[in-house]
C-alpha cells in the first residue's frame, strides 16, 4: 500500500555510532562523555565466548549506573544462531529501563527482526515498561542484503540498518584484510593511449550492497547507517568513505574508535555551504511565487518546489542537530 509520501519511522540523530566492548569497562564514561550521536555497547565480535556471561553482566550496570545524558544506547546482542542471544535480549531489556536499542547482527530475513519483536513486546508486557525498545540491525551477509527490502518492511520498531562490511567481506570471500577500504584489484584498465600508456581506476566494491541498503531505508523510512573502517589511523581514508556513503543517503556511521566521531559528526551534518544555498534557494523561491511562478531560472538553473523540499530536509536536519547539541551540554 502506498500514498507516495513516506514518513521516518522514530527521528533520532545518528550520525556517529560508537562502538565499545561491553568487556571494557575503562571505556564506558569517556564514552558517555564523548561526543557520539549513539554508543552500543558490544555482547557479540568483540567479546571472546568465555567472556560472554560477564559482558553482558558489564552492560547491564553500565546501563543501570552510568550516566548517558542525551545519548542513544544500545546493546548489540550475538547472533540469534548462538547460544547467548535469547539470554542477552532477555536480560538486557529486562533490567535496562534506560536501553533505547537493540543492535540484531547479521539480520537476514524478516522473521528474523519480527523473532526479536516479539521477545521485545513480551519483555515489555511482563515489566511494565512504557519506554518501546528499538531496534537496529547490521546487514552483513549476502542472505541479508538479497533480502534488505523485505527486512526493512519487517517492523515498525526498526529504526536503523547498518552496513556490516566485515562480515559481509567474509561471507562474499572477497579476503579483503582490512575492512572497509578500498581494493587495489576491483580496478579496469583504460585502453592503450597513444604513447601507449595504460590508467588504472579504481572501483567501488561495495556500491551495490550500499546502494541496495540506502534504497530499502528510504523506502520504508529507515536510518541508514554506513559501517566500520577499521584502519582507524587513517582518518582521510574514513572521511572518504563517510563523504561516500553520504552522497549515497546515509546519515551516519560507525565509529570503532573516539577520532572517528568528530568526522562523522562533520561529514553527516548540512555544511556551512548547504545552509548557506537553502536560504537563497527559499528566498529566490519566496520571490518566484509572490510574482506568480513556481519555478525561476537561476544562472542558468532551473529552481522549483523539489528545491523547496530539498531546502526544508536541510533545515530540519540541522534543527534536529541543533536541539541535540542543546540537549547534550
Amino acid at each position: 500500500m502506498s500514498a507516495t509520501i513516506i514518513q521516518p519511522r522514530r527521528q533520532r540523530l545518528q550520525r556517529s555510532e560508537l562502538a565499545v566492548p561491553a568487556t571494557s569497562e575503562r571505556f564506558f564514561s569517556r564514552a558517555a562523555e564523548g561526543d557520539a550521536d549513539v554508543v552500543f555497547l558490544d555482547l557479540e565480535d568483540a567479546v571472546a565466548d568465555r567472556f560472554k556471561n560477564e559482558a553482558r553482566r558489564k552492560a547491564i550496570e553500565a546501563l543501570q549506573h552510568i550516566d548517558w545524558r542525551n545519548k542513544a544506547v544500545a546493546v548489540r546482542i550475538n547472533g540469534l544462531d548462538t547460544p547467548w542471544a535469547l539470554r542477552d535480549l532477555i536480560d538486557v531489556v529486562s533490567e535496562c529501563p534506560r536501553l533505547d536499542m537493540v543492535l540484531l547482527p547479521k539480520a537476514g530475513t524478516a522473521f528474523d527482526v519480527q523473532f526479536v519483536e516479539q521477545v521485545l513486546v513480551g519483555i515489555e508486557r511482563e515489566k511494565g515498561r512504557d519506554k518501546q525498545v528499538g531496534i537496529e540491525v547490521l546487514i552483513e551477509t549476502s542472505q541479508g542484503v538479497a533480502h534488505a527490502e523485505e527486512i526493512a518492511a519487517s517492523s515498525s520498531r526498526l529504526e536503523a540498518m547498518i552496513f556490516g562490511i566485515g562480515d559481509y567481506t567474509v561471507d562474499m570471500r572477497t579476503n579483503d584484510f582490512v575492512f572497509g577500504t578500498p581494493s587495489a584489484r576491483y580496478a579496469v584498465l583504460t585502453a592503450p593511449d597513444a604513447q601507449g600508456v595504460r590508467q588504472r581506476h579504481w572501483n567501488d566494491q561495495w556500491h551495490f550492497a550500499l546502494a541496495r541498503i540506502v534504497n530499502a531505508c528510504r523506502a520504508c523510512g529507515v536510518r541508514a547507517i554506513d559501517g566500520p573502517f577499521t584502519d582507524f589511523g587513517d582518518s582521510e581514508g574514513y572521511r572518504a568513505s563517510a563523504v561516500r556513503s553520504a552522497s549515497l543517503g546515509f546519515e551516519g556511521k560507525w565509529a570503532i574508535h573516539p577520532s572517528q566521531i568528530a568526522i562523522a559528526n562533520e561529514v553527516y551534518s548540512p555544511s556551512p555551504e548547504q545552509l548557506d544555498w537553502v536560504g537563497k534557494v527559499l528566498q529566490t523561491l519566496e520571490a518566484a511565487a509572490a510574482a506568480g511562478n513556481g519555478a525561476v531560472g537561476e544562472k542558468g538553473v532551473l529552481i522549483d518546489f523539489a528545491h523547496a523540499k530539498l531546502a526544508r530536509s536541510i533545515q530540519q536536519r540541522q534543527a534536529a542537530i541543533d536541539a541535540h547539541m542543546a540537549g547534550s551540554r
